[in-house]
């Protein structure tokens, strides 16, 4: 299972996340990160955490459980 936390005040609105993980991640009108959901599936997982290791700001964790 994976867990993905962001830190918004971090989000620089780059869209990094949102071109990795289109499924798991979307941008507000500010262009700050959301999570639309958590990945279900192992192409799902491995999008969010390449997201995580691509966001310029770090805003984006991704923890195993």
């Amino acid at each position: 299972m994976v867990r993905i936390s962001v830190d918004t005040d971090r989000c620089v609105g780059a869209g990094q996340c949102v071109l990795s993980a289109p499924d798991v991640f979307d941008q507000d009108d500010l262009g700050i990160v959301l999570v639309l959901a958590e990945p279900g599936d192992e192409p799902a997982r491995e999008a969010a955490r390449q997201a995580g290791l691509i966001c310029p700001s770090q805003a984006i964790t991704v923890t195993e459980s």
